[in-house]
């Protein structure tokens, strides 16, 4: 779940926990070594916190332990514990008392000590989805000061493939030894895999046909796999540059795109992205997402909505649909290349602006067809949120409505709070569980102007 980038929209390079299994840019920092003679120590496990773990005491010290749940008592492995660390980590490696909510690992590669992005693979689908409510509504009540009941929808077909299968790009780095895999959580070391369950059928059949799993790749290397949920021509990537059969193709007009297709409203979009660029990663989630936001911008007809943090143009162009040739439609985003995206799905869509640059410096410029103010404004910043700078500027364009596009629920409480300080009141909520096995949860957040 997420961003030390600038820009995370819905179409732009983007770090993201879950992949979103793996981090895509930024590795998360190495893990703290623990002393070699740390004991196991037994604990009862607390309630969950964001993050991906639960809460539990030793001795009177805060233990975050992953791998287990609530109401369990386990045996775990300290992983962090420094005599001056605030508090300590650790895995769960046995299990004493288990809860009803506990399976057999999905992913047990994913387990403790072993790889991140699969840090709930042990937990029954309908409780992840239930302990990703208790965060987003711990972090509204905490942050944002607002109690509100939260539940997580599932994605259409994640019941029935098991919460598997629904990634459409993976990132891997290969080991020492050149075998593909990935690195463990907290940690550097990369943990050689066979098979990457989360991925969609296709991603998989894209690495049989590369023999990703089965090659040995220079020591270091970074591979990106990447095959459209609508089936379209999938691409690997290896430390950027694509090819085939590990021979890569340096020709300046190799195709590094892939074409996204996206049903919203009973009209189909089609999109050409960037392979290493950013799209929502799970097969269900561009055409999930648009309609929600499609939904919670209302009737538009006629009206000026802006788009920020507008990547590729997901929501853009169902936007431009809705608010027909005498509305207007006014984008912002950081990210060159997806601004060029962006453009290509809106060609000829005389009424849509779109500006590159940063959303803060952009809006505070005043030089953006929406200084007039705006009817609604649409935002899916990264996962560190939008923002004071950013949200001031919304406010000053006095929209009746902003809807909030959100990929980690600190950041969005953080951001809710600051909108009611500009006098928006939160009037609907939907949570989406598009990343199974994994921590992380979209939301969808719509405030009106109180």
């Amino acid at each position: 779940m997420t961003s030390p980038r600038p820009s995370r929209g819905s179409g732009r390079p983007h770090s993201d926990d879950s992949r979103r299994g793996t981090p895509r840019r930024n590795p998360r920092p190495p893990r703290a070594a623990a002393p070699a003679d740390l004991p196991l120590v037994e604990v009862e496990v607390g309630p969950v916190a964001h993050g991906g773990h639960c809460v539990a005491r030793h001795e009177g010290r805060v233990i975050f332990v992953r791998h287990a749940l609530p109401g369990e008592r386990v045996r775990v492995r300290l992983v962090q514990a420094g005599e001056k660390d605030r508090f300590w980590r650790g895995d769960a490696v046995e299990v004493l008392d288990a809860s009803p909510d506990r399976v057999a690992a999905a992913w047990p590669e994913a387990g403790p000590g072993g790889v991140g992005g699969g840090e709930l693979s042990h937990v029954a689908l309908p409780a992840q989805r239930a302990w990703k409510a208790t965060v987003v509504a711990e972090q509204l009540a905490r942050i944002a000061r607002l109690d509100r009941d939260v539940t997580v929808e599932a994605a259409p077909g994640d019941d029935e493939r098991g919460g598997l299968g629904w990634r459409t790009r993976i990132d891997l780095v290969a080991d020492d030894e050149g075998r593909a895999g990935m690195v463990g959580h907290r940690s550097h070391d990369v943990h050689a895999l066979r098979s990457m369950p989360l991925a969609t059928a296709e991603v998989a059949a894209l690495a049989r046909a590369e023999g990703v799993f089965s090659r040995r790749w220079r020591p270091g290397s970074r591979l990106e796999l990447v095959a459209p949920a609508g089936g379209g021509p999938g691409l690997l990537l290896v430390d950027g540059v694509p090819g085939h059969l590990g021979v890569p193709d340096q020709r300046p007009n190799a195709r590094r795109t892939v074409v996204e297709t996206v049903a919203v409203g009973g009209r189909e979009y089609v999109y050409r992205v960037a392979a290493d660029g950013f799209w929502q990663v799970h097969r269900e989630a561009p055409g999930l997402l648009a309609s929600v936001v499609l939904d919670a911008v209302g009737d538009v007809d006629g009206g000026r909505v802006v788009d920020l943090f507008s990547g590729a143009g997901l929501f853009s162009a169902p936007l431009a649909d809705a608010v027909g040739a005498a509305g207007r439609v006014v984008t912002v985003e950081g990210d060159e290349r997806a601004v060029r995206d962006a453009r290509r799905a809106l060609h000829g869509a005389s009424h849509v602006e779109l500006h590159v640059g940063d959303v803060a410096q952009v809006l505070a410029s005043g030089e953006h067809g929406a200084s007039g103010g705006a009817d609604v404004v649409v935002l899916d910043p990264p996962r560190a949120g939008a923002g004071r700078r950013v949200l001031d500027a919304v406010v000053a364009l006095a929209p009746r409505r902003v809807v909030h596009v959100a990929c980690d629920p600190a950041s969005l409480a953080r951001d809710v709070g600051l909108l009611g300080e500009g006098g928006y009141v939160l009037t609907g909520l939907r949570a989406l569980d598009l990343f199974p096995m994994t921590h992380h949860v979209e939301c969808v957040a719509v405030l009106d102007r109180a």
